[in-house]
């Protein structure tokens, strides 16, 4: 992991319009180059928040955002040609066939010709969808689905990647596939911030973790090193659990 920041965070609060309580409270966080780094919380935590807030869908009510030296505020236009996001929900046309979906993205990256057309086929036989490269969406799996989502969203190889909940809902295969590209592409210089439920995958993929609850962190740093810290808990979930409680979060 590098020492140079790549995202610095400080004072962020968002307030969403008719709530009472912020989404997320005073949130102060240095991201590192080169990290896979982890938002993890219970439902309602603010991981999803604070990745819209990053990535410049969203504004706060409060602090400031700087990736990569450029603030989120006055200069979105340039930090959107260095960052990729890949949503939770599929966001693909689903009339429309694998390789349009992907040029259609492509295009919008100013990626053209047979430039973009060899990175598709590419990327598509990588995540095993090049035999579905002419059919429509709306005709995939949901662990197909999301594989081209994931494309999609890295096509024009971004120098850093936003992901919320990549690997939710799908097969054990697609899950293994989406894993190891996210490793090499980190291995490769891309940085990766993402968001999960599954304590297991964290613990495994990220140098770093963030668990959040209820709009702020609450603990972080390197998982396994979390759970040295607490030898009465066996795993990161166990550690979860203790920091967030057994409430049911709707």
């Amino acid at each position: 992991m590098s020492d140079r920041i790549i995202i610095q965070i400080q004072g962020l609060t968002k307030i969403y319009k008719g709530s009472e309580e912020p989404a997320i409270k005073s949130i102060s966080l240095d991201i590192y180059q080169d990290e896979i780094f982890g938002l993890l919380g219970p439902n309602g935590a603010g991981k999803t928040t604070t990745l819209s807030i990053l990535c410049g869908l969203f504004a706060p009510n409060e602090g400031t955002v700087h990736i990569d030296g450029l603030d989120t505020a006055s200069q979105l236009r340039k930090i959107k040609r260095i960052i990729g996001v890949v949503p939770q929900e599929v966001a693909l046309y689903p009339t429309l066939t694998a390789i349009e979906n992907l040029t259609f993205f492509g295009n919008m990256y100013n990626l053209k010709g047979n430039f973009l057309r060899e990175r598709i086929m590419e990327r598509l036989k990588v995540f095993g969808l090049e035999r579905f490269a002419k059919k429509k969406v709306n005709t995939f799996s949901g662990g197909m689905a999301r594989r081209l989502n994931l494309i999609a969203g890295l096509l024009h190889d971004p120098k850093l990647v936003f992901l919320d909940e990549p690997t939710v809902g799908i097969d054990v295969q697609s899950r293994i596939v989406i894993l190891n590209y996210l490793h090499e592409i980190n291995k490769m210089g891309t940085t990766i911030i993402y968001t999960s439920h599954y304590m297991e995958e964290a613990e495994n993929l990220c140098s770093r973790v963030a668990i959040m609850d209820r709009g702020i962190i609450i603990s972080i740093g390197n998982p396994k090193e979390l759970v040295a810290e607490h030898p009465e808990f066996k795993n990161l979930e166990n550690l979860f659990l203790a920091l967030t409680g057994k409430d049911l979060r709707d």
